[in-house]
C-alpha cells in the first residue's frame, strides 16, 4: 500500500534548476508525485514556492526518499517531533538512523526547534539534552541518542547571492570556470578573502604537491607570512616536496629553476623526510635550523597550524602526517572553527575530503588545470564550490600579487 507525504521547499527554484532536481529524484527513487501549488517568482530576486505530495510504497522508502529530498531543502510540511534512537553498539547508529546533509539543519526536540552544531554531510544527528550535533559513525558510542528517520528535521538552503549586471564583483556566478579572464576570478577571490578577513574570519587552504611542481611555494609562503593562510590541510607529498626544495632546490628531483632533472634526484625526497624525522618533527627542522624557506617552515614561523593526513603511497611519512585516517578527519574538523571561505589547490583528494566535513555556508574554491577535479567536488555533494580552472603557478603568483603589496618573487 502506498503512503504518502506532503512536502514543501522555497527558494530560486526555476532558474537554479532544483524543482526539475527534485521531482526526478522522486522518481529515481521509485516514487510519485503531485504538485498541489507552485507560485514562481516574477523578478531574479523572488523566491518561489512549491508543495508537492510524494508517494512511495512503503514507510521506509518513503523516509529514505524524504531524507533525500532534503538535500535540496524539501521539508515536510509537518515534520512532527524528532525519534530518537540510543546507539546499538560503538561505531554503529541505529538502522533508520537520520543521515544528514552539509546544509543548515534544525531538529524539533518537543515544541523547540534546535539548530544542529556543525552541520556535515554523512553524518548523524546525536542529542545531547538540549544541544544537536553532528557525528560521524566512527565516533559513535552506544547509548548515544540518535535522531532516526526524517520526522522533525528540517533544512535550509543557503541564500542565493544576485547582482545586477555590470557589478565588478559577482562570484560565484558560475559553478565552473574555463573561459574567464584569470585577473577577474584572482580579483573576486582577493576581495572575499579580505572580507573574510576584515570579519575576523579564517580563511582555510587545502593544497596539492603540484604547487611545489609549479614552482608556486615561493607565492603560496610570502601568502602565508602575510596572513592570508589561516590553517592548512594537505598530505605527506606537498610537505616532503616543499621541504624537498627548500632543502636541494628540487621536487620529485627535477630542478625547479632549470626544469630538469639532476644526478640522484630521486633520491631527494626521501634524504628530505630523512632529515625532517632525524629532527623530531617540521616545527623542530625549523628550530633547529634545517628548514629555513618554503611553505612549511613559513607556516611554522607564522604559528599557523596544518593538518597533513597521508595515504598508502606515502614514503617516510613525514613525523607530522596522521597515518590513521580517521584521528586525521578529527584533526581536520577542529581546525574549521571560525572558517569563512575555503581555497583548494591542486588537490583531488584532499580537497573532496575537506568538502565533505565543510557546511554548505562556508563557500569554497577549486583550482585545478584539470577540469574533472573541480568538478567532481560539486559531484561528490559539495554544492557551493565554485571550480576554476586554470594554472596553479600562475593563479597563486596572481593572488600574492593582488593581496600583498609591493609583491615580488624572490
Amino acid at each position: 500500500m502506498q503512503v504518502s507525504e506532503t512536502v514543501e521547499i522555497t527558494g530560486h527554484l526555476m532558474d537554479t534548476g532544483v524543482l526539475a532536481k527534485v521531482l526526478d529524484d522522486v522518481l529515481d527513487y521509485g516514487g510519485d508525485y503531485t504538485i498541489e501549488r507552485l507560485d514562481v517568482g516574477k523578478t531574479h530576486e523572488d523566491e518561489s514556492y512549491a508543495r508537492i505530495v510524494v508517494l512511495s510504497e512503503g514507510n521506509e522508502d518513503l523516509q529514505r526518499l524524504l531524507m533525500r529530498l532534503q538535500t535540496h531543502g524539501v521539508n515536510q510540511v509537518d515534520p512532527g517531533a524528532a525519534i530518537l534512537r540510543p546507539a546499538p553498539a560503538d561505531g554503529v547508529f541505529p538502522e533508520d538512523f537520520y543521515s544528514t546533509t552539509n546544509l543548515e539543519t534544525v531538529v524539533r526536540l518537543g515544541t523547540d526547534w534546535v539548530p544542529v552544531e556543525n552541520p556535515e554531510m554523512d553524518c548523524g544527528l546525536l542529542v545531547d539534552g538540549n544541544r544537536v550535533h553532528t557525528v560521524p559513525v566512527s565516533d559513535v558510542k552506544a547509548g548515544q541518542q540518535i535522531v532516526c528517520g526524517a520526522g522533525g528535521v528540517k533544512v535550509v538552503l543557503p541564500p542565493r547571492e544576485h547582482k545586477a549586471i555590470g557589478d565588478d564583483f559577482e562570484f560565484m556566478s558560475s559553478s565552473v570556470s574555463s573561459e574567464k579572464p584569470q585577473a577577474l576570478l584572482v580579483r573576486q577571490i582577493a576581495q572575499r578573502m579580505r572580507e573574510v578577513k576584515g570579519e575576523r574570519g579564517r580563511v582555510l587552504w587545502v593544497a596539492g604537491p603540484a604547487v611545489v611542481h609549479t614552482g608556486a611555494s615561493m607565492p603560496m609562503a610570502a601568502l602565508v607570512e602575510h596572513g592570508w593562510v589561516d590553517v592548512l590541510f594537505s598530505g605527506n607529498a606537498l610537505a616532503t616536496h616543499d621541504i624537498e626544495s627548500a632543502l636541494y632546490g628540487t621536487s620529485l628531483g627535477v630542478d625547479l629553476a632549470h626544469g630538469q632533472g639532476v644526478e640522484h634526484g630521486h633520491e631527494h625526497h626521501i634524504r628530505a623526510i630523512n632529515r625532517v624525522r632525524a629532527a623530531g618533527s617540521i616545527a623542530a627542522a625549523v628550530e633547529q635550523g634545517v628548514l629555513t624557506s618554503g611553505v612549511m617552515h613559513a607556516m611554522v614561523k607564522a604559528n599557523k597550524p596544518f593538518v597533513l593526513v597521508g595515504s598508502v603511497r606515502d614514503d617516510g611519512p613525514l613525523p607530522d602526517v596522521y597515518t590513521d585516517v580517521i584521528e586525521g578527519q578529527r584533526a581536520m574538523r577542529a581546525q574549521l572553527h571560525g572558517v569563512g571561505f575555503a581555497i583548494m589547490v591542486a588537490t583531488m583528494l584532499h580537497s573532496i575530503a575537506t568538502g565533505n566535513i565543510l557546511p554548505a555556508s562556508i563557500p569554497l574554491v577549486a583550482v585545478d588545470i584539470n577540469p574533472a577535479t573541480v568538478t567532481k567536488l560539486a559531484d561528490r555533494g559539495s554544492a557551493q564550490a565554485v571550480g576554476i580552472v586554470t594554472d596553479i603557478g600562475l593563479f597563486l603568483e596572481q593572488l600574492a600579487h593582488e593581496l600583498i603589496p609591493d609583491y615580488k618573487r624572490p
